[in-house]
């Protein structure tokens, strides 16, 4: 059975009990936290049981994940959540090169020893910026999964394409190591401003029929929708959870 869960930050301008309520009445089972859900921890874990939801997934930050590591798997394991993300950098704190990048590589395969020695999934979730190459021509997102041979990849199919990379030829690469999708949409740039021209999956240009193939060829159970500017959350939810139902992807 197909697990199609939901990013809670496509519904961060939503009262979170509300938001839940609109995900589950959408025929979600499961969501992916981000860090903003944890700052009332038991109305998180009540939101969730009263409308029969499951935490699948997790984002992390970096700075939680070096100085807070035993506290967030302790409160992770407390839901049931074995699937770890580091989600972002902010600009200021991104490598500028190669060798940046291999540094930072080895901390996350550090990271990733620690959380498997514990039963955990550990994931790093791209943006545009990891497909960036820098003028030696080196890919950050190539450094990142060559040089941390441990984590797993949670691949972010609208943020690649928004950059003009092509999704099916690094699923063909590395497919072994995407431990989750996050399926994105997206418009032509200035078609809608007022959503960061992002769309509900399936609305938009990425060409997902050409994709379902590459996608079935992942050992992974975990699809999660998101939208990082969604005008209406209900319209969101629906027409995302509608397309991916379609693709009969288990």
């Amino acid at each position: 059975m197909t697990n199609i869960a939901f990013q809670l930050f496509s519904a961060r301008n939503t009262d979170l009990s509300e938001a839940l309520g609109v995900i589950a009445k959408a025929g979600y089972k499961s969501v992916e936290a981000y860090g903003d859900n944890f700052s009332d921890v038991e109305r998180f874990r009540t939101a969730l049981n009263n409308e029969g939801l499951t935490l699948s997934s997790a984002h992390v930050s970096l700075d939680e994940l070096e100085n807070n590591l035993a506290a967030n798997v302790d409160r992770l394991a407390s839901f049931g959540c074995k699937h770890i993300v580091c989600p972002y950098l902010l600009p200021e704190n991104r490598p500028t090169d190669q060798q940046g990048w291999t540094a930072l590589a080895s901390q996350l395969q550090q990271i990733n020893d620690k959380l498997h020695a514990l039963g955990y999934t550990f994931a790093w979730h791209n943006h545009d910026f990891e497909f960036v190459a820098h003028e030696d021509g080196s890919v950050p997102m190539q450094i990142l999964l060559e040089q941390a041979p441990g984590i797993s990849w949670e691949l972010d199919i609208g943020w690649v394409v928004r950059v003009g990379a092509d999704p099916a030829s690094w699923i063909k690469q590395y497919g072994a190591r995407v431990s989750a999708f996050h399926f994105k949409d997206l418009v032509a740039a200035g078609e809608n401003s007022a959503e960061d021209d992002w769309a509900d999956v399936g609305y938009g240009i990425v060409g997902w029929n050409n994709l379902l193939d590459d996608i079935k060829s992942v050992n992974t159970n975990r699809y999660i929708v998101e939208h990082d500017n969604p005008a209406d959350l209900k319209r969101f939810a629906e027409n995302s959870i509608n397309t991916v139902n379609a693709w009969k992807l288990s």
